[in-house]
């Protein structure tokens, strides 16, 4: 027995946009998943008297992690150097580890007290400290009552 369906032409817009966002997710989502392959990843908290910023870099040695600032904008790049090594019996199979120069740029968003940064690299996470200048901290505003005194 066969039923009839009535039209509906909301239910085949909705359709179409289910296909259109489907087809758009798995065209862009592959380019999202590379650049975090290749970037570094960092995490950055705020408190009222510091920027705390950190980075997963494995593998990297503390000597080949350079940290600067320019103007407001804090740069961290770093280095894998390609571990070559002698020919060996058989072949790769997959070759996956990273290697070579990474960095990544960030906009600071207050001034900051350069010159007391703290850079700590342990068990391969950079964790940087970058205290705000004290024109940007909170302050507590005395109020004087209506005699004058405190």
């Amino acid at each position: 027995m066969n039923k009839v369906a009535r039209w509906n032409p909301i239910r085949e817009m909705m359709t179409m946009q289910s296909a259109l966002d489907r087809l758009f997710d798995e065209t862009w989502h592959p380019f999202e998943g590379r650049l975090s392959d290749f970037g570094l990843a960092i995490d950055v908290d705020e408190n009222d008297q510091n920027y705390v910023v950190k980075t997963d870099l494995p593998g990297v040695q503390a000597e080949n992690i350079h940290v600067h600032m320019d103007g407001d904008f804090l740069n961290i790049e770093a280095e894998i150097p390609e571990q070559v090594e002698e020919k060996k019996e058989g072949r790769t199979l997959m070759k996956e580890r990273r290697y070579g120069k990474f960095s990544r740029r960030i906009h600071i968003p207050q001034p900051i007290k350069a010159d007391d940064v703290d850079a700590n690299f342990e068990n391969g996470v950079l964790t940087l400290t970058l205290p705000k200048s004290p024109e940007v901290q909170p302050r507590q505003i005395a109020i004087k009552s209506g005699n004058g005194k405190k």
